[in-house]
C-alpha cells in the first residue's frame, strides 16, 4: 500500500491504517473474553484499572514494534535472530512457538463454544471444525493484504457494536466504573484476583502480536529517508493507538457487563457458555445472548485470521524457514485443537472455560521473552540510529517489563 508523499493528513492516515487493526483483534480476542467475564462477575469493577493499564502499556509496547519494523525493515523476529546467539535465538523461537499455540488455543475454544451455543454444534465437532479457519484465512491473504485488512475491520464493527447494545441494556453503575479505574493493591493480596489480573495483562499485551506488527507495518510502501521514516513511525503510532483505543473499550464493555449483570447479584460466571445462556434472563431481552454469541464468533474469526499471520512470522523471521503457509497454519491449529478437543470430550464447557483462562495466564509467562529483546533492540543506537528510544521512552518501557515481570514471578511463586 503506497503512502502519499504530499498528501493531506487524513489521506495519509487513510492509506497507513491496517496494521494497528490487525493487531488490536489480538487484543479483544476470545482470551479476553474470559479473563473479563471472569473478572466482572467475580470482583465487581474492581480490575477496570488493571484493563486500562495494560492497554496503555500495550500502546507502548506496540509502538515500539511498529517504529522497530519502519526504521530497520526487520520484524522483530528477523532482528532477534541477527541480535542474538544461536542458543538464545532457539531459546525465544520456541517460547514465541508456545505463544501462538496459546492463542490460537483461545482462538479454537472460543469460536467451538460460539458455534456450539447459536447453532446447536456440540463443543468437540466444533473445535475441530475450526481447522477450516486456516483455508479460509489462506485465501483471504492470497486476494489481498488490504482486503484482509477491511474483513477485519467489518468483524471489529460486529463486535463493538453487539458488546455496546448488550452494554446500555445492562445499566452499569457509573459511580462504580469511576471507581475501578483507581489502581489497587488488592491483586497482591488475593491469590485469585493476582492470577485473573495477570491472565489480563496476558490477554491485552500478547507477545505474538509484537511480532506481528513489526512485520505488517512493512506492507506500506513509504519514502525510506529520514524524513519519510519519521513520518512513517508517526502515523504508525497514531493507528495503533486509535486501534487499541477501541480494543480498551471493548475488553471493559465485557468486564462492565459482567460486572453490572452477574456480580451486582452475586453470580460467579465461571464460563463463556454460562454467560450466554443467562444473559438473557437476567437482563429480560431475549436477544441479548444472541447478541453475546454472534460478537464471541466474530471475535474468534477476527482472532484466527491474525495469529495465523503472527505464526508465520515468527517462524520464518527466526528460522529462515519457508514452508507452505497453509502447512504452517495447520501445524499450528493442529497443535491447538488436540488439547482442547481432549477437554470438551472430557469436561465440557466448564473445562474449556477453565482451559482458556489457562491459556492467557501462560501468555502472560512468556511476555518478558518478547518484550526484553524489543526494548533491548530499539534501544540500540548501533541499530536504529536517530530513531533509537530516548531515554524517557526507554525507562518507561522497562519500567513496564518489571512490572509484568514482577507480577509473573508473584504467581509463580507467591
Amino acid at each position: 500500500m503506497p503512502i502519499p508523499r504530499h498528501g493531506s493528513f487524513w489521506r495519509k492516515l487513510g492509506a497507513f491504517a491496517g496494521p494497528g487493526w490487525l493487531v488490536a483483534v489480538g487484543y479483544m480476542d476470545p482470551g479476553n473474553w474470559a479473563t473479563d467475564l471472569a473478572g466482572g462477575s467475580q470482583y465487581g469493577y474492581s480490575l477496570l484499572w488493571v484493563i486500562a493499564f495494560s492497554n496503555l502499556m500495550a500502546m507502548l509496547l506496540q509502538g515500539l514494534a511498529a517504529k522497530l519494523g519502519i526504521v530497520t525493515g526487520r520484524d522483530l523476529a528477523q532482528a532477534c535472530r541477527d541480535h542474538y546467539s544461536r542458543p538464545v535465538r532457539i531459546a525465544l523461537w520456541l517460547l514465541a512457538e508456545l505463544a501462538i499455540i496459546a492463542c490460537d488455543l483461545a482462538e479454537v475454544i472460543g469460536t467451538a463454544i460460539a458455534l456450539d451455543l447459536l447453532f446447536g454444534i456440540p463443543l468437540t465437532l466444533g473445535v475441530w471444525l475450526t481447522a477450516l479457519n486456516v483455508i479460509m484465512a489462506t485465501i483471504l491473504e492470497q486476494r489481498g493484504f488490504r482486503r484482509l485488512e477491511a474483513l477485519v475491520g467489518g468483524l471489529m464493527v460486529v463486535v463493538a457494536a453487539s458488546l455496546t447494545i448488550e452494554l446500555i441494556l445492562s445499566g452499569p453503575d457509573f459511580a462504580r466504573i469511576g471507581g475501578g479505574l483507581v489502581p489497587s493493591g488488592a491483586i497482591l493480596s488475593d491469590p485469585g484476583m493476582l492470577y485473573i489480573a495477570t491472565g489480563i495483562i496476558g490477554a491485552t499485551v500478547m507477545p505474538h502480536n509484537l511480532y506481528l506488527h513489526s512485520a505488517v507495518v512493512q506492507t506500506r510502501r513509504f519514502a525510506t529517508d529520514h524524513c519519510g521514516k519519521r513520518e512513517a513511525v508517526r502515523f504508525a503510532m497514531l493507528d495503533g493507538v486509535l486501534a487499541l483505543s477501541l480494543a480498551m473499550l471493548v475488553n471493559g464493555a465485557i468486564l462492565i457487563l459482567a460486572a453490572s449483570v452477574f456480580h451486582a447479584q452475586e453470580r460467579s460466571v465461571s464460563d463463556i457458555a454460562e454467560a450466554y445462556k443467562l444473559l438473557s434472563p437476567m437482563l429480560g431481552v431475549g436477544f441479548a445472548s444472541a447478541l453475546f454469541g454472534i460478537a464471541l464468533l466474530a471475535s474468534g474469526q477476527n482472532s484466527t485470521l491474525t495469529g495465523a499471520l503472527a505464526g508465520q512470522v515468527i517462524m520464518e523471521g527466526f528460522t529462515d524457514l519457508r514452508i507452505p503457509i497453509w502447512a504452517r497454519r495447520l501445524i499450528s491449529r493442529g497443535l491447538a485443537i488436540i488439547p482442547a478437543a481432549i477437554v470438551a470430550s472430557l469436561y465440557g464447557s466448564a473445562g474449556t472455560g477453565k482451559l482458556l483462562i489457562l491459556s492467557q495466564v501462560l501468555l502472560s509467562l512468556q511476555l518478558p521473552f518478547a518484550i526484553v529483546p524489543l526494548i533491548r533492540i530499539t534501544g540500540d543506537r548501533k541499530w536504529m540510529g536517530e530513531f533509537a528510544n530516548s531515554r524517557p521512552v526507554q525507562l518507561m518501557a522497562w519500567v513496564v517489563a518489571a512490572l509484568i515481570i514482577g507480577l509473573c514471578l508473584k504467581l509463580l511463586w507467591g
